[in-house]
């Protein structure tokens, strides 16, 4: 899912500052260890979102580590280096971002977490616990349910409108927001980023006064 060529989406990391490479999903949030979830919970098949899903084998209840999100892991510049060549016109991307330094091409060597959909009114969620990736329920899913997450590829105002429209959701859901994409552009966010940071110094240089 990636393009060596600058301001294309990606996925948002959680706690570490945004990194904008192109075509690459992010984690939601970082948590503690936790035992790992070993049994068949899921098959893969044709999904009416996108290719092929991953799907319920029985009832997951919330809080369920399903799979872990693995592939060769690689750095930025090797994941660029890797698709450079890749189409214009393909919205598709297995690259995953662990952090700053690091992210997962379930292209090579993957798992079948690397077929999980985006979904909009999502039943799981990424989780990053030691530079590894993990899907979680965040509510039961019934036998049957195809899993999700939000995919929250991160984008800039200044992206070309038609790149950006590649990543149109199918999901279907009641509150599908027509988009892969996050809600707010990543510039939108360091500029709200900054203007804390200014005011934090301000109040800190008031108090001194």
């Amino acid at each position: 899912m990636k393009k060596t060529s600058p301001k294309k989406p990606v996925t948002r990391s959680s706690k570490t500052a945004v990194t904008h490479h192109a075509h690459m999903r992010h984690a939601q949030k970082t948590a503690k260890p936790a035992t790992a979830e070993s049994n068949p919970l899921y098959v893969v098949k044709r999904s009416r979102i996108h290719g092929r899903g991953v799907y319920a084998a029985r009832r997951i209840r919330s809080g369920t580590r399903i799979i872990e999100y693995v592939g060769d892991r690689i750095s930025h510049e090797e994941a660029d280096s890797r698709y450079e060549m890749k189409a214009d016109d393909d919205g598709h991307t297995f690259l995953f971002v662990v952090d700053d330094d690091l992210c997962i091409d379930a292209g090579v060597g993957g798992n079948p977490a690397r077929f999980i959909n985006h979904k909009c009114d999502a039943n799981c969620e990424t989780i990053i616990e030691g530079r590894r990736v993990f899907i979680e329920a965040i509510r039961t899913i019934q036998p049957g349910e195809e899993l999700g997450y939000d995919y929250q590829l991160t984008w800039e105002s200044t992206d070309d409108p038609d790149e950006l429209a590649l990543y149109n959701c199918r999901c279907g859901a009641a509150n599908c927001r027509g988009t892969m994409l996050d809600r707010e552009s990543v510039d939108a966010k360091r500029k709200k980023e900054r203007r804390a940071a200014a005011k934090k110094k301000a109040v800190a240089k008031r108090k001194k006064a």
